[in-house]
C-alpha cells in the first residue's frame, strides 16, 4: 500500500505541474496558482467520490461486491477484492468442514446433545431426537431438565461426576434402555452421549434365561438318575426284580431325555453360531417324509391316526440333516401335544410356486397370546405337560433357524381345544425339478 500512495503523490505533483506551469508562463503566477488549486480541488472531489464508494461498501452486507475504481483506487479496490476472495474461500472451506462434521455426527449410531453450563441445548443429532423424543427445530435452547425429567437423569446431571455412565430406563420412549454419559469440553460446554443398549439387555436376559432353563431341565432327570442309582447301589438285594426293572426303566427314560436335550442344544448352537453352512445338496422329500412318518407312528405307539400326503414329487435345494430335524420336530410336537385318539395329517404340496410342508393336528391347541413366542428357546405354553411328553422346549427354535437358513418361513395357526396347523413355506428358488 505504501507503493500505491507514493505513486499517488508523484501523480498528483505531475498533474499540478502539468496544468499550472503553462498557465503561469502565459498568464502569470497568480493564474498558475489558481489553476493548481482548482486541480487539487477536482482531485480531492474525485478521491472523495471513491472514498464514498468505499464507505458504502464497508457499511453494506458482507456479500456486496467490491466497487470499481480508477487510477490508484483501482489498485486499492483490486487488493480489497483479492482479500475478499481469500476470505470467502476460507469461509467456504470452513463451512464445508463444518458440514462434514455435522454429517459425521448425524451418522453416528449414538445420540449426541451439546449443551451449555445452564443445561440449555445448543445442538442435537437425529439419533438423540429418537432416543429422547425431542425435536431439534423446537427444543434447541430449552433446558435439558425441562425435557428429560427422570429423577435418575436429573441427579446424574447435577452430580457433576461423569466418570461412570448412567443406565437410563423408563424414558419418553417405551421399551428403550439407554446408556448415557456426559463429556465436558471447551468452556463450560458438555456433550450428552446416548447409546441404545436395549438389544444388549435383551440378549443378556436371554442368556441368563437360557442358562437357568438348561440348568432346570437337566436338574430333574439328573436327580432321578442319581436317586435311583444310589438306591440300587446301596442295596439292590432288598428290591425285587420287578422294582429293579422299573427303576432301570426310569433311569433309561431320564437318560434319553437328557441325551435328547443335549443333542438339541448342539444342533441349535450349530445353527446360531453363524459358521459356514454345509454343502448344499439336492434333498429328495418323499423318502425323507416317509421316514418321518414312520418315526411319528413309533412315537405315537398306535394312539393316533397319522397320515401323509405328497401331492407332487419334489426336491429342495438345501441341507438334508437340517431339513429332517425341522420336519421331525414339527411332526413330533404334533404327536406329543395331541391326546390319544386324535389325528395328525402331514402334507407336502406346491401351491402357486411355493413349496409347503404342513402338519395339522387335533391337539390341545395354543392360545393366541403364546403364538409370537413359540419359537423362543425353552418357551412352553404348559411346562408341566411338556415334561410329561418329553419335550425339550428347543424344537420350534430349531425349526425357525433351519427355515431361516433355507429362506423359508413358519406360519402357525391354532385354536385352543381344537388343534394347530404348522406350515413351513419354501420360496420357488428352493424348489428343484
Amino acid at each position: 500500500m505504501s507503493t500505491i500512495w507514493v505513486r499517488f503523490v508523484w501523480l498528483l505533483l505531475a498533474i499540478t505541474l502539468f496544468v499550472s506551469l503553462p498557465i503561469s508562463l502565459f498568464y502569470g503566477l497568480n493564474w498558475g496558482l489558481a489553476a493548481a488549486i482548482v486541480c487539487l480541488l477536482l482531485l480531492l472531489c474525485w478521491h472523495l467520490l471513491h472514498l464514498h464508494q468505499l464507505m458504502g461498501w464497508l457499511l453494506a452486507s458482507l456479500n456486496s461486491p467490491v466497487p470499481r475504481g480508477r487510477g490508484v483506487w483501482e489498485i486499492a479496490f483490486a487488493e480489497l477484492h483479492r482479500r475478499v476472495r481469500i476470505r470467502q474461500g476460507q469461509q467456504q472451506s470452513l463451512s464445508e468442514t463444518l458440514e462434514h462434521f455435522r454429517r459425521a455426527i448425524q451418522a453416528l449410531p449414538d445420540g449426541v446433545i451439546a449443551f451449555d453450563r445452564h443445561h440449555r441445548i445448543d445442538w442435537l443429532n437425529e439419533r438423540a431426537e429418537t432416543h429422547f423424543a425431542l425435536s431439534a427445530a423446537t427444543d434447541r435452547g430449552q433446558a435439558l431438565t425441562n425435557l428429560i425429567r427422570h429423577p435418575d437423569f436429573v441427579s446424574y446431571l447435577d452430580s457433576g461426576r461423569y466418570t461412570e455412565p448412567l443406565i437410563y430406563r423408563g424414558g419418553r420412549v417405551d421399551g428403550l434402555t439407554l446408556m448415557l454419559q456426559i463429556i465436558p469440553y471447551g468452556d463450560d460446554q458438555n456433550l450428552l452421549v446416548s447409546r441404545d443398549i436395549s438389544q444388549i439387555e435383551r440378549t443378556e436376559t436371554m442368556r441368563r434365561d437360557f442358562i437357568a432353563n438348561v440348568s432346570h431341565e437337566l436338574k430333574t432327570p439328573l436327580t432321578v438318575v442319581a436317586g435311583f442309582s444310589e438306591m440300587l447301589a446301596d442295596g439292590d438285594e432288598i428290591y425285587g426284580m420287578a422294582e429293579i426293572k422299573n427303576y432301570l426303566k426310569l433311569i433309561r427314560e431320564q437318560t434319553v431325555r437328557m441325551q435328547r436335550l443335549i443333542e438339541d442344544l448342539l444342533v441349535l448352537s450349530s445353527l446360531e453360531s453363524g459358521g459356514p453352512a454345509p454343502h448344499e445338496e439336492r434333498v429328495e422329500l418323499e423318502p425323507m417324509l416317509r421316514s418321518i412318518l414312520a418315526d411319528a407312528q413309533a412315537l405315537s405307539a398306535g394312539q393316533h391316526v397319522i397320515t401323509l400326503s405328497i401331492e407332487a414329487p419334489s426336491a429342495l435345494a438345501g441341507y438334508a440333516n437340517e431339513l429332517r430335524s425341522a420336519f421331525s420336530n414339527l411332526a413330533g410336537n404334533a404327536v406329543r401335544y395331541t391326546p390319544a385318539g386324535g389325528s395328525i395329517e402331514m402334507l407336502w404340496r406346491v401351491h402357486q410356486g411355493i413349496g409347503e410342508f404342513v402338519v395339522t393336528d387335533t391337539g390341545i391347541g395354543i392360545g393366541a397370546q403364546h403364538l409370537p413366542r413359540l419359537t423362543e428357546r425353552f418357551y412352553r405354553v404348559d411346562r408341566s405337560r411338556s415334561r410329561e411328553t418329553g419335550g425339550t422346549g428347543l424344537g420350534l427354535a430349531i425349526v425357525k433357524h433351519v427355515l431361516t437358513r433355507h429362506h423359508a418361513t413358519l406360519e402357525i395357526e391354532s385354536t385352543p381345544g381344537k388343534g394347530s396347523r404348522f406350515a413351513a413355506r419354501f420360496p420357488g428358488r428352493c424348489l428343484l425339478n
